[in-house]
Parts: structure tokens; C-alpha cells; sequence
């Protein structure tokens, strides 16, 4: 990296910083920390869900699979849209219609007290500690890419880069500050922000890399043989199928996904929101794995190369694409590309789980607290957590091989833990046994196939994970819901509460035209645009290439901010344009 590389990242970190504080003078209660005041855009919430979804791990992972064994790839991906797409259709306005402020709300409904606790510390152990595993590969990447003058304090001796417990301190410190403070809106609108960063990075590859290839035509001619095909090595249409179905429980049951759906003002902008993920996960997989693709027939894998060689070549793929043809000052934007990722995930999780441990815990031992007191347990658990997650990234390396346990609790865990969360808004006939009878069930045949007769079963380990992630809990409940003799009690308490929420909803006035997230969209473009622009002067080549993102961008940011006054004007709101990041009559 290069001057232009660390002015366009400190230019990143301060603007997400300052926008998810600024944002806090919209935080006025829990309802507004945890649910956005059930007033976000539609087209927010889902950006946000689909940036949820990313990590550093994204691009090593799955640009390594990208590299190794081509278009599978992508269409691994692929799944997670067609799943978001199936929740939009049919889950996503039932977490709305239930007029609830956390996950946790509802699981406390539908199957008890005990469940709620269950799930809550279950699925926090579980998600924070993928998080940290997250955060410091993020930091493993990025360091590699910071080296720092001798006696700058911020610099590892032995390597002569950034320190990695300094990388970890301050990318993770900018997450927790600005989820503490700004809430579920900072979440959100960072979110977008991240979204216009990661994709305009992606974007800006494509015609370098394609170029460096002989464009598509080049690039499909030069391919590895069965490099393009659909499925490769484990990677079976039985293991897409059960893929898909696992992260339709993830996308539709998995608290930082819920959320996105319960903030929205109706249940049609929860589906849309839903929608709009799916969509984006349909069309951005080729997008941002093409770089490794590509790689793999400018770099091949050597011959003779052995499993460790190749493995590290894979984990390299992405960085070692974009550092090829990336001009100056846009590595600074792929690594703020990377920290997006990464930080969209981080500030979900500890948003989530802040508002389970304020709302459904905290509040309800503390009897009688009020608001203001609740709004500050609501960030002092922020803070805890976000204390919490970054002191789990500075322990990865001393726990060795984190990485594969997350992979095998995620196995054991996701569709156990949220299977009966689907089935439980789904289906009327489930009651509380159904979350202890599955967990039970299921996580004794994960811990059996993966501890006491691993390979016995004759399937690979990946088909043994969707056998018993998926296809078991899905038939213990299916037996559960035909032995059930009527409604639970817990659906007609999740019902009834449904009811009183749409009957406050009918005297309740309309939500009014919100210009505040258009004006932070145009805003970020805006400057997006203009840090292109000021590329032009350290770069003798792509200057065209360039200028036409700069131009776009410019474009996109005044037609978005025109738009939002148009509207603005025509719905009569008082808030001023100066002044886009206050709520209404501020």
C-alpha cells in the first residue's frame, strides 16, 4: 500500500465512524436502538441483511473454493439468494405482522422462558465467537497488506506491518463505538454505506482483471477443464440442495436476520426487504469471485504443487488478483471493502444480542427500570459484548484451529437451533418440547457422526453435515407436528399478541416520508465519487476507467438526493435538507 491506499482508508474509517454517531441523535429509546423505531426503509433493511451475510472469511473462503475448483463457486452462492428469496415470499412479513422489538420476544412467546434463555446463550456463544474468529482473519489479512515506517508505534517489529493486536483494537474498536451509540440506524445505514463501498471495489476489478485475461471470451477459452461446470469434488447438487435449505433457516430464523424484517413499517417492506437480499444474491456472486477465477488461469496452480501449497495459493487468491491490477488508492478501497464486510456482520451480532440481553433478560429482572434506563443498559451491553468480541479475535491464536470448530458448531447448531423457529411461525401445532426434542435429537447425531464414528456412515463429511443439519431436524419436526393434537398454547399467545399489535396499528398514523436515508445514500456516493476524482492525480494509468466510476458515481449521488427532495417537497415533511441526518420535527 501506498499514501493514496492509507488516505482512502482513513478517509473510510472516519466517515463510517462519524455517520454511526451522528446517527445517534435518532436513538431516543430501546424501540429506536434495537428496531430502528420500526421506520427503516425497506430497501435499507435489506442491504443491510445482504451485507450481513460478509465477512474477510467470505473472500478467503469462497474465493479459495473460486480458485481450487471454479464456478462452483459461485453458485454455492447462489443458494443464499434463492433461500432469502423463499423467505421473503413466505417469513419475512410474518416476523412483522407479530408487531414485536427483538427476536427473543417471540421465541419467549411461542416456547417459554426456558427457550428464550436457550437460545439466547446458545446462539450468542455461537455467533460472537465466529465473529471474533472473523474479525482477526480480517486483521490477518490486512496486516499483510500495512507495512509501517521503524519507530511508528503502531508496527510489529518481527514483521516491520502493522501490529496485528493494533489491527484488531482498531477496527474492531470503530465497530463497537459506533454500534454502542448509533444503534439498529447506525447498523443500517453503515450497512448501505459498506454495500456502495464493497461493490463499487468489485466492480472497478472486473474490467482490469477481464482485460488481463482477454476478456469473457478470453476467459472462458483459457478455463481448466471442468473449471465451469456447476458442481466440482464434494460440492454435489445434493449438497446445494441442503445448502440452500440450511441457510433458509439462517436467513429466515437467525436473530440478526429477524431483526432486519421487525424494523420495517409493514409487512410488505419486510417481504420486499427479503426480495431485494435474494435478488442481490442472485446477480453479485460472479461479480465479486471473478477476480480468484480469473487468477487461477493468470497464476496456475504449479504442478506438483502440494495440498498446503495449493491451499495457500487459494487463500491468497483474492488479494493477489486485486494487488495485480488495482491502481493506486483503490487497494485502500478493497481493504475498506474487506473491513466492511466484516464490520456489517460484527455490528448486526452485537446489536441483536445487546437488545435480547436489554429487552428480554435485563428488563425483565430489573421490574420497573424506564426508558432512559434501558437505553443505557441497551449500549452498556453493546459495549460489554463489543469488549467481549474483540478480546475473542486477540485469542484465535491461542486457541488453534478455531477456524474448523466454528465450521463444525455451525453443522451442529444452525438448523438444530433454528429450524423450530420456521416451523414455529409456520406451523400452529408445535409447542415448546419441539425445541428441546430437536436440539437433543440432532445434536447427538452431529456429535456422534463427528466424534465417535467419523467416516463410518460412508457419505463425505460434507454430505453427513447436510444429512443430519438439515434432513433430521426438518423430520423430527415434521413427527412432532403429527403427534401434536391442536394449536399449541404458544401460538395463541403469539397470535393474540399479534392481534392487539394490528389493532394499535389501525388507529395509529401512517409513517410519513423519511428523507434522512437518502440523503446518507447520495451523501456516501457523493464522496465515494469524489475520492475517484482525486485518484486521478496519482494515477498515469486506467485514468479513463477512473473518471467513468467518478462520473457515475457523482451522477447516481445527485439524481438519489434530487429524487429524495422531490419527494420530500411533495410529502410536505419539515425537515430540513441541511439537516439529513435528524428525524422528523427535529
Amino acid at each position: 500500500m501506498v499514501m493514496a491506499d492509507y488516505l482512502v482508508l482513513a478517509c473510510y474509517l472516519i466517515g463510517i465512524f462519524t455517520v454511526g454517531v451522528a446517527l445517534s441523535i435518532r436513538v431516543k429509546d430501546t424501540n429506536d436502538l434495537f428496531a430502528a423505531g420500526g421506520r427503516s426503509p425497506w430497501w435499507a433493511s435489506g442491504l443491510s441483511g445482504f451485507m450481513t451475510m460478509f465477512s474477510a472469511g467470505t473472500f478467503v473462503v469462497w474465493g479459495g473454493v473460486a480458485y481450487r475448483l471454479g464456478f462452483v463457486a459461485v453458485v454455492i452462492n447462489l443458494m443464499y439468494g434463492i433461500a432469502a428469496i423463499l423467505v421473503g415470499l413466505f417469513v419475512a412479513g410474518k416476523w412483522k405482522r407479530l408487531g414485536l422489538t427483538t427476536p427473543g420476544q417471540f421465541i419467549e412467546q411461542r416456547f417459554g422462558k426456558a427457550a428464550l434463555h436457550f437460545y439466547a446463550w446458545a446462539m450468542m456463544i455461537y455467533r460472537m465467537t465466529g465473529v471474533g474468529v472473523a474479525l482477526y482473519s480480517l486483521a490477518i489479512l490486512l496486516v499483510a497488506l500495512m507495512p509501517l515506517d521503524e519507530g511508528n508505534f503502531l508496527r510489529d517489529p518481527a514483521t516491520g506491518n502493522l501490529s496485528l493486536r493494533w489491527a484488531i483494537l482498531i477496527f474492531g474498536g470503530v465497530v463497537v463505538i459506533y454500534t454502542m451509540v448509533g444503534g439498529l440506524w447506525a447498523v443500517l445505514m453503515t450497512d448501505v454505506l459498506q454495500f456502495i463501498v464493497l461493490n463499487l471495489s468489485v466492480l472497478f476489478i472486473i474490467p482490469l482483471i477481464l482485460g488481463e485475461v482477454g476478456g469473457i471470451r478470453g476467459f472462458i477459452a483459457k478455463a481448466p477443464a471442468g473449471f465451469l461446470q456447476p458442481t466440482a469434488g464434494n460440492y454435489t447438487w445434493f449438497f446445494l440442495a441442503g445448502w440452500c435449505a440450511i441457510h433458509f433457516f439462517m436467513v429466515g430464523a437467525e436473530w440478526a436476520f429477524a431483526q432486519r424484517y421487525i424494523c420495517v413499517p409493514t409487512e410488505a417492506d419486510a417481504r420486499n426487504s427479503g426480495l431485494l437480499f435474494g435478488a442481490l444474491y442472485l446477480v453479485s456472486p460472479i461479480l465479486w469471485l471473478l477476480p480468484p477465477l480469473a487468477w487461477r488461469e493468470i497464476h496456475p496452480i504449479p504442478a506438483g504443487a502440494t495440498a498446503a501449497e495449493v491451499n495457500l495459493l487459494a487463500e491468497q487468491a483474492y488479494i493477489l488478483a486485486c494487488r495485480h491490477v488495482l491502481p493506486a488508492g483503490m487497494v485502500g478501497l478493497m481493504v475498506a471493502a474487506m473491513f466492511s464486510a466484516t464490520a456489517s456482520m460484527a455490528s448486526s451480532q452485537l446489536n441483536v444480542f445487546a437488545g435480547v440481553l436489554t429487552e428480554d433478560i435485563y428488563a425483565k429482572l430489573r421490574g420497573a427500570a424506564t426508558g432512559r434506563d434501558l437505553l443505557w443498559a441497551g449500549r452498556a451491553f453493546s459495549l460489554v459484548l463489543g469488549v467481549v468480541l474483540v478480546g475473542m479475535a486477540l485469542a484465535v491464536p491461542l486457541l488453534g484451529g478455531a477456524e474448523r470448530v466454528i465450521i463444525t458448531i455451525t453443522s451442529l447448531m444452525v438448523a438444530p437451533l433454528l429450524a423450530p423457529t420456521i416451523w414455529g411461525l409456520l406451523n400452529r401445532r408445535i409447542g415448546q418440547s419441539a425445541v428441546w426434542v430437536t436440539a437433543a435429537v440432532c445434536i447427538a447425531a452431529g456429535a456422534t457422526a463427528n466424534y465417535l464414528i467419523p467416516g463410518r456412515l460412508g457419505f463425505s463429511a460434507e454430505t453427513t453435515e447436510i444429512l443430519i443439519g438439515v434432513a433430521l431436524p426438518v423430520a423430527v419436526l415434521t413427527v412432532l407436528a403429527a403427534l401434536s393434537r391442536g394449536p399449541a398454547a404458544g401460538w395463541e399467545r403469539v397470535e393474540a399478541s399479534a392481534a392487539a399489535y394490528r389493532g394499535r396499528q389501525r388507529g395509529a398514523a401512517p409513517i410519513s416520508f423519511d428523507p434522512g436515508p437518502a440523503y446518507i445514500v447520495a451523501g456516501g456516493l457523493g464522496a465515494c465519487g469524489l475520492m475517484m476524482a482525486g485518484l486521478l492525480l496519482v494515477n498515469d494509468q486506467d485514468r479513463g476507467t477512473i473518471a467513468a466510476f467518478a462520473l457515475i458515481l457523482m451522477l447516481l449521488a445527485f439524481v438519489i438526493a434530487a429524487a429524495a427532495i422531490r419527494r420530500q417537497r411533495r410529502c410536505g415533511v419539515s425537515q430540513p435538507a441541511s439537516s439529513p441526518l435528524l428525524p422528523e420535527g427535529m
